[in-house]
Order: structure tokens, then sequence, then C-alpha cells
């Protein structure tokens, strides 16, 4: 449903900006031929790199130790554990909105010059806003992740089935290092976050546009948009394996050696 509200305002914003290059608009802002091609390659390289960055992982190796019961041996494997580059999506993007969209709520019903002062210096278009908006999306970045990833458990799991990952010493340590390599590719995922989350604003002070064109640019619908066809596309693929997999078994070995 989200999707498809997003998705619906396309026709509007695609109405916009016909207008916005038709010699009789009224708008002081004209957009040349030359600029909505830079625009859409713009948004074309929005999209791959908030495609790549989704997808984005930091593979850490582990190894299993071999461990023989009986006459059979258990173990000795080797695979990874995937910490991904932007474990919150647009989750930390709606939280920070939220936030700081609360002050200049508060002070509709407080009459108090001081108070109104400040909750207009968080105003879409002033410097503290975007610092104070941008803080806020890294701090619930890291706050989701601290939530949905824990390196303690992970650490002790692997240490319960002898798992380690090489050069580093199970338990302690290997909670130590996966911390840290969760902290440095959250910043990194952050700060991505917020740069596509400001991008509209950019988009409408850099091509003089309205903001129901800019919104396609970036924030949360294009983050919404780009995920969900990429958890489709997942899905399609995941139908399409577990169908050549079903009729593999129905079909039998003589079959399948055809």
């Amino acid at each position: 449903m989200i999707t498809a509200g997003i998705i619906s305002a396309a026709p509007s914003a695609l109405r916009t900006l016909v207008l916005l290059m038709s010699p009789s608009s009224g708008s002081g802002a004209q957009l040349q031929p030359l600029t909505l091609v830079i625009m859409i390659a713009f948004l074309l390289g929005v999209i791959v790199a908030i495609t790549l960055i989704t997808q984005a992982q930091r593979k850490i190796p582990v190894q299993y130790a071999r461990r023989i019961v009986g006459r059979k041996v258990y173990g000795g494997q080797s695979t990874y554990i995937p910490l991904k580059v932007d474990t919150s999506g647009v989750i930390a993007i709606i939280f920070a909105q939220s936030i700081i969209l609360f002050p200049s709520t508060l002070a509709s019903f407080i009459p108090n010059e001081a108070f109104q002062s400040l909750a207009g210096l968080i105003q879409r278009g002033h410097a503290f806003y975007y610092i104070v908006y941008g803080l806020l999306i890294v701090f619930f970045c890291y706050f989701y992740t601290a939530i949905v990833f824990n390196p303690v458990d992970v650490a002790e799991n692997m240490k319960k089935h002898g798992g380690f990952i090489p050069g580093v010493r199970p338990g302690t340590q290997t909670a130590d290092y996966l911390d840290f390599v969760m902290t440095r590719i959250t910043l990194a995922g952050a700060v991505f976050i917020t740069g596509i989350a400001i991008m509209p604003d950019a988009i409408m002070s850099s091509f003089k546009v309205p903001y129901i064109v800019a919104s396609f640019f970036g924030g949360t619908g294009v983050l919404i948009i780009v995920g969900v066809m990429l958890d489709t596309m997942k899905q399609i693929e995941s139908h399409l394996v577990m169908h050549h997999y079903d009729g593999f078994m129905k079909s039998g070995k003589i079959k399948g050696r055809r």
C-alpha cells in the first residue's frame, strides 16, 4: 500500500515536469532539456547507488573445527557471516523525521516566543535543521543495528558450535571484532542514508523544482520503492528455483538425465 501510494504520485510529478518545460508555464523556474537529461541521469545513479548499498555486505569468514564422533566426521566447513552495510534501511529516516517534526508540532500548542524561535530553527531550509536531521539518522542507524545484531550472542553461538574467525580467538575477542567491523560499516551506511534523506532538498535548491518532483530523487520514497523491487525480485527468483527443483524431483532420475 505504501509503495502504491508513492508510485501513484508519479503522474503528478511528471505533469509538473511537463509544465515546467513548457514555454507557457507561469513558473519562474524553467527546465531546459539538458537539465532534464541531467536530472534523469542523476536519478538513475541514485537508484543504482541505493541498490548497491542495500545489497552490500561485509562477509566475515568463519571456519568450523573438525570433530570425529565414532566413524563420522563433523565440521571442517568454511562459511561466512554476512554483515549488512545498511541494516536500518528506511526505518532510521522515519524515526528521525518523527523526532525532528515534534518541536514544530509542539510549538503550535505552546505560545512561548523562545520555544517557537527554537522550533523555527528546526525547519526545512535551515542549516541547523539538516545538522540535527543528519545526526538523528546516524543515531537511529546505530540504534537499530544494535537491536537486531548482537555480536556477543553471535560469538557465543559460534563458540558453542566450534566455529571461529581465522586469526581471532573465540569468545570475547570475536565479539569485539564483530562489534568493531559492524561499527565501521554502519557508519558508511548511515552517511549514505543521510545523503539520500536530504537529497530532495538539494534537488529543489539546485534545479528549482517543486518537492513533488524532487521527492523521487531521494528520501523514504525511493528507498521504499527500491527495497520493494529488490524483495520482489528475490521472491520471484526463489519461486523459480523451487519450481525448477520440484520439477526435477517429479521427473525422476531417468528424465532428469535426459
